[in-house]
């Protein structure tokens, strides 16, 4: 990744903060004024400390994330502040989860005149949808934090911004809470530009969301840990099915299209796992050292196998396209039944008998409710986000970064892409909670 400089990392706001926060009377109360944060509150980016010394040695100033919290002054007045939230992207753990935590905290902590729901991503903007848009109150997001999936209804694909930004402009909307992944807030950022543009009073907060955890500069993403808890359950199918058949193998294929944490995680969670293949990670399918070979030798020595590979792992054993899906992501063939019918054939040429079981979860481990400590993280950026807005934040994400949340640029959060780092500690764990080489080659 390009070093960052203190000028990417400036956070925009839309004017002076001449408007007293209601949390000052609450927050005297409890005798708590501290719990106020200025934009010289900062966390550094990177903390390392043979890179803090070199950028010491030459007088430059270090690069840190704006702390995230609640501002003493606001930009907008509470009691005229409208603010809107949209859901956008594949499904994932804890959506619901920031949808309440927004709404509860604009309407009890900071007392707004009206929170709207847009109705399946950034197509409820666009009126030919017929898509309604309604009020979101604290009885409406009382419950949902007990169920997957998004109650606002979510869509993948990019809109005519100017169009959005013009039904954003006729409901009066000052705050708009983009829930979603990196493309959903380029099209976050690509409204707060035509905002901006045309002069308006508009901030746009991302929460970032990617099942995925690929993602830069944040910790995680939000429903991770909730995905890789879930991806424990099939893995234990699977090795149930082995062991209980003569040479069984156990075939389970995770979320990942570019980054294999899920798969790494929840192997590791398991402790069940023989075999993980990642993207980040190629390997030799053929040959006394290639994949298959090894595991067959692992079946025959061990009478069993389970086998975890993420959905973007040996793509280029497979047919390629240039088909994407709405939200311009390249379509990926399916490694998981690939890898099924190459094993079931490579056992078969050796004449070794194969008991072989597929298993793909994805769908059903990106539906479910957010576990308690996803659910904590949900509620901790929805309430960092409507900090951000109220005080005219606009064009960042809310993220936590080392142990702290903080705010990031939308354009440095959609920069790069985060991937395991093959030389770093996740995947030697991963190696020696496997035992498996550490190239199939």
């Amino acid at each position: 990744m390009t070093p960052l400089t203190p000028a990417d990392l400036a956070i925009r706001t839309l004017g002076a903060r001449t408007i007293e926060s209601p949390l000052n009377r609450q927050f005297h109360e409890l005798g708590n004024e501290h719990a106020f944060y200025t934009d010289d509150h900062r966390v550094l980016v990177d903390h390392r400390l043979s890179n803090l010394q070199e950028l010491i040695a030459t007088g430059a100033e270090l690069p840190c994330f704006e702390v995230a919290g609640p501002r003493k002054r606001l930009f907008f007045k509470p009691d005229e502040t409208i603010c809107a939230i949209v859901t956008c992207g594949g499904l994932c753990p804890g959506f619901n989860d920031v949808i309440r935590a927004i709404v509860l905290q604009a309407h009890h902590r900071y007392g707004v005149a009206r929170i709207l729901g847009i109705p399946y991503g950034f197509e409820g903007l666009i009126p030919e949808y017929g898509h309604h848009i309604f009020n979101l109150t604290p009885g409406f997001v009382s419950n949902i934090h007990r169920f997957g999936g998004t109650n606002l209804g979510t869509s993948r694909g990019p809109q005519d911004v100017k169009r959005m930004v013009d039904r954003l402009q006729e409901l009066g909307v000052n705050i708009l809470f983009v829930i979603g992944g990196d493309g959903s807030q380029r099209g976050g950022r690509a409204i707060d530009e035509e905002a901006r543009q045309r002069g308006l009073r508009l901030s746009v907060v991302g929460v970032p969301k990617t099942i995925d955890n690929d993602m830069i500069y944040m910790d995680k993403s939000f429903g991770y840990d909730t995905a890789c808890a879930a991806a424990v359950e099939p893995i234990r199918a699977a090795h149930t099915e082995a062991r209980s058949a003569r040479n069984g193998i156990g075939l389970v294929k995770l979320m990942g299209r570019h980054s294999g944490f899920i798969a790494s995680s929840a192997t590791i969670a398991s402790g069940e796992v023989n075999y993980v293949l990642i993207p980040e990670v190629s390997f030799a399918l053929e040959g006394d050292k290639g994949f298959l070979e090894m595991l067959r030798q692992r079946v025959v020595s061990r009478g069993h196998a389970v086998v975890v590979v993420a959905e973007g792992a040996g793509q280029e054993y497979l047919a390629t396209s240039d088909t994407t899906d709405a939200s311009g992501n390249k379509k990926l063939a399916d490694i998981g039944v690939f890898l099924r019918d190459r094993i079931t054939e490579y056992f078969r040429q050796c004449k070794t008998e194969l008991t072989l079981k597929y298993i793909d979860p994805s769908y059903m481990i990106r539906s479910v409710p957010a576990s308690p400590q996803d659910r904590i993280y949900c509620m901790r950026l929805g309430q960092a986000a409507v900090h951000a807005g109220m005080a005219g934040k606009t064009g960042l994400i809310v993220a936590r970064w080392h142990s702290s949340y903080v705010h990031v640029p939308v354009s440095v959060a959609t920069s790069a892409r985060r991937c395991v780092d093959t030389t770093g500690d996740l995947w030697l764990s991963v190696l020696e909670a496997t035992g498996q080489p550490a190239t199939f080659r």
